[in-house]
């Protein structure tokens, strides 16, 4: 406590009952969530929009009545009546719980507590006579962004007609089942990062920059080290390693020194550390930067002419990968084409908008040349954020421990370092547990978005609709640092074929350095851009040839044995896409004779990095004597997909063992896997890699206390467009879906999504429905209404809050009807392929051809409706 802070016994309280028993707070915490989380350590309640009251995380009850408790003033609240869902009574509390989970009611977990109090709030007004759709409209105020609703709304439904169920998880491969640890986190009572506290715990804050690209010139921060509970500050010239950081190019840096330059908006330049996060948040406005500000290159095409200025300092080109691949002889194929078309397509930028903010608790031990590090990342890599933190800290990697804290959703936004690398910076140094969870607008402005690319397309076909020659050039905005912008862009190159047979094909993707946001990875990776092109292309060459979409598809689709467009040829797994081709026709054809608009769209995703990586995945099965539990470890982060739920299902169907006996552990300690938890790749690798540990402990005759370690390893593809060979193998397995969007004729307002997958082989069917669920949710978006766009002049973000993304709500959700199709990968465990990806792929393409069908207009810019 600082002198000029009053002491306890005067300080003004608020009292108010909470969960039954009489509380008092300091009546100057900026609202009740604050109060709950900070002061009472009551964290079911969640803060995913930077209190705005825009996510419905942090939903209570105040006096019966569902409200975001962020939006509340101590002084409103002051002799309410609260209820939290800590408060809730046991039976309904269970009730909630075996719901969510028997229906697969959530993933990732971060929103179903606030969704839950919701829920609660609409029973007791309305006891059974409460259906799904009657609870629809009460979620206006929540987002999901794993689920697509459609679970959440069966599992209330359960509950208010009081349906029994009794969850569990199937011992069998494909037997599906409840999630690992669904009733936890459906109540809120599995901690996130910002829920954990340790003793000693200091709050960091980040000051970012007020320019995208500027000379730094000047760092003050004398006013913020004199602010009240203050510290330390930290800024780049307390960093002892190396300054930057990155997935695959090590060009970004963790703060901007005095003499750097800024290149983006996310930038940091200090961070502050005090006794709380309201006086880190306070102080971090008194740092004080002097800038020489310098005009932004925010067009992409612009910052490839030769005398652009370079973007990003430290950097000697604005071309960060150019990825390009040709076979056979486009114009002569072109020339001879019955039919062509060219067009340009512009896809645009989005925020991946997970619900949990990033967040880092970073914890030493020991003193001066022993000092160690362990520290807890949501991150989508602990290997490489253990790396960078170690480089950074100028220390062995051996000092640095980081934990996996499963997370609130990702999509790809937590593959990049955020916050961790400042947080264990400071941490470092002080000998003191830090804590720093980004605000939303932060977030905003420091992860890796969704690239937007313009794709010029030129194609043909012959008389009867088969495809003869393709022409792509994409430039794509990668914004200013590299994450890993070059292999988004080498994947749009590889997968701009779509699936189909081409003669001749001649591909260039561009990914450019500008001064706007960092672009990344994020679900569907270069993909969905892609296949919105491809698909368009389709459309019109079959309106030139005069058959249906799903004809023209059915004659080009690629078959096992033919080469794919970077020279590829496929194995027996291709047959997917015929057979989700084949699946969707008899609806296809229904809704057309109904007189519907309907659009048609075929694609696939890669699942694993491919390119030439030799990726490799651990697994560890450990038999307990002393309790009969049975360990199983893994490498993979749990985003909320469920590649905890895939190891528990395998271990106990190789095993023979109950479920319930299985403890999954993201193991740290050692190294189990390599890379990001990325690419569709998890399910894969995990399943392979958990089966071979659990043939290993067999062989040992499950030897208890004993590490019986297995091992899955793919080492068999090749680097896109390398000249030495004709036919690579670019990815070592696809998957495949074919989406159909259902619209009204006259309006063109989508009424049904049918989306059929081939993954192989589904693990968990109910796990793959609401992952489908989802991604068709987040595809619409993608197609219809969410953007994120940039100001021109200044290279910030104009949206800036969670609303203002245009995500679309639980009441704006059309019908999803979701078909598994299981083609079964060879040399995969179990023929897994693969679902993460692929969901949203066909998404928009199918939307744009339903609303041509309707409305007349071919669309050429995502999103349709913003």
């Amino acid at each position: 406590m600082t002198a000029t802070e009053p002491s306890p016994a005067h300080t003004p309280t608020a009292s108010f009952e909470l969960n039954g028993q009489p509380v008092s707070v300091r009546r100057n915490h900026p609202h009740l969530l604050a109060a709950l989380r900070e002061e009472l350590d009551v964290t079911s309640p969640k803060d995913g929009c930077s209190p705005s009251g825009q996510c419905g995380c942090c939903t209570v009850l105040i006096d019966g009545k569902a409200v975001v408790s962020c939006q509340q003033s101590l002084d409103k609240v002051d002799g309410s009546s609260i209820v939290t869902l800590e408060g809730v009574d046991e039976t309904e509390r269970q009730a909630f719980a075996d719901a969510f989970a028997a229906c697969g009611g959530l993933q990732c977990g971060f929103c179903i507590p606030g969704i839950v109090m919701r829920a609660k709030a609409q029973i007791d007004k309305k006891g059974d006579s409460l259906t799904r759709d009657g609870m629809k409209p009460h979620l206006g105020a929540h987002l999901c962004r794993c689920t697509g609703y459609v679970k959440i709304l069966d599992a209330i439904e359960m509950v208010a007609q009081g349906t029994a169920c009794a969850p569990s998880l199937s011992n069998e491969i494909g037997g599906g089942g409840a999630k690992y640890e669904a009733a936890p986190l459906t109540l809120g009572d599995r901690g996130y990062i910002d829920d954990l506290r340790v003793p000693g715990m200091l709050h960091a804050a980040l000051r970012l920059t007020d320019h995208a690209r500027a000379d730094v010139t000047a760092i003050d921060a004398s006013a913020a080290d004199q602010a009240d509970g203050v510290v330390a500050v930290f800024t780049a010239a307390d960093i002892p390693g190396e300054l930057r950081h990155g997935l695959i190019h090590k060009d970004w840096p963790t703060m901007i020194p005095v003499g750097g330059t800024t290149s983006c908006a996310g930038d940091v330049l200090a961070i502050v550390v005090a006794e709380t996060r309201e006086q880190a948040r306070s102080a971090v406005e008194l740092v004080a930067i002097d800038y020489d500000v310098r005009q932004p290159n925010t067009d992409p095409v612009a910052a490839l002419a030769d005398d652009a200025p370079l973007s990003v300092w430290g950097t000697d080109s604005n071309v960060l990968s150019v990825s390009a691949y040709e076979r056979g002889d486009i114009d002569d194929a072109l020339a001879g084409s019955a039919f062509t078309v060219s067009e340009t397509f512009q896809t645009q930028r989005i925020e991946h908008a997970f619900l949990e903010p990033e967040s880092t608790l970073a914890v030493p031990s020991g003193d001066g040349d022993d000092r160690s590090l362990y520290v807890y990342s949501g991150g989508q890599g602990v290997w490489d954020d253990r790396n960078d933190i170690a480089a950074i800290l100028g220390i062995d990697r051996s000092r640095v421990t980081v934990e996996l804290v499963s997370n609130g959703g990702a999509f790809g936004g937590k593959e990049d370092m955020s916050n961790q690398a400042q947080t264990a910076l400071a941490a470092f140094l002080l000998g003191r547990p830090v804590k720093c969870t980004l605000s939303r607008e932060e977030s905003f402005r420091m992860h890796a978005k969704r690239h937007p690319i313009r794709l010029e397309y030129t194609a043909g076909c012959d008389a009867e609709g088969r495809l003869t020659g393709l022409r792509v050039r994409g430039i794509g905005d990668s914004g200013a640092y590299a994450s890993v912008g070059m292999k988004v862009l080498e994947r749009a190159a590889g997968h701009a074929c779509g699936p189909y047979r081409w003669h001749a094909i001649d591909v260039e993707t561009i990914a450019v350095r500008t001064n706007n946001l960092v672009c990344g990875a994020f679900r569907g990776f270069g993909a969905n851009q892609a296949q919105f092109a491809m698909e368009g292309v389709i459309d019109r060459l079959a309106e030139q040839v005069g058959i249906s979409g799903w004809e023209m598809r059915k004659r080009n689709v690629i078959q096992p044995g033919e080469v794919w467009g970077p020279g590829q040829i496929m194995d027996d797994g291709a047959g997917g896409a015929e057979a989700v081709l084949d699946e969707i026709r008899a609806v296809y054809e229904e809704a057309a004779a109904s007189g519907k608009a309907i659009g048609l769209g075929l694609g696939l995703k890669n699942s694993g990095l491919g390119n030439g990586f030799r990726e490799v995945c651990g697994a560890v099965v450990r038999f307990h004597s002393d309790d009969d539990r049975v360990e199983v470890r893994h490498g993979w982060t749990e985003m909320g997909q469920g590649v905890h739920t895939v190891a528990l299902q395998i271990a106990s169907a190789e095993l023979g063992i109950d479920p319930d006996r299985i403890d999954v552990i993201v193991d740290t300690s050692r190294e189990l896997g390599f890379g990001q938890t990325t690419g569709s790749r998890g399910t894969l690798m995990t399943a392979g890699s958990v089966q071979a540990a659990c043939q290993a402990a067999l062989a040992a005759g499950c030897a208890p206390d004993v590490d019986h370690s297995g091992e899955y390893v793919v080492d068999w593809t090749q680097k896109l467009g390398d000249p030495g060979v004709q036919n690579p193998t670019i990815h070592s397995c696809f998957s495949y879906a074919a989406q159909l969007a259902i619209a009204d004729p006259e309006t063109g307002a989508i009424e049904k999504i049918v989306a059929v997958h081939d993954v192989g082989k589904a693990v968990n069917p109910m796990l793959v429905e609401g992952q489908v669920e989802g991604s068709v949710h987040m595809g619409l978006g993608y197609a219809l209404s969410e953007q994120f766009p940039t100001d021109p002049e200044t290279g910030f973000p104009t949206n800036m809050t969670l609303r203002s993304l245009g995500i679309l709500r639980a009441k704006d959700i059309p019908e999803i009807e979701v078909r598994i199709v299981e083609v079964p990968q060879p040399r995969s465990p179990y023929g897994i392929k693969g679902v993460g990806e692929i969901g949203l792929v066909p998404t928009a393409p199918a939307v744009a051809a339903a609303r041509r069908a309707a409305t007349g207009e071919w669309a050429t810019e995502l999103p349709m409706q913003p």
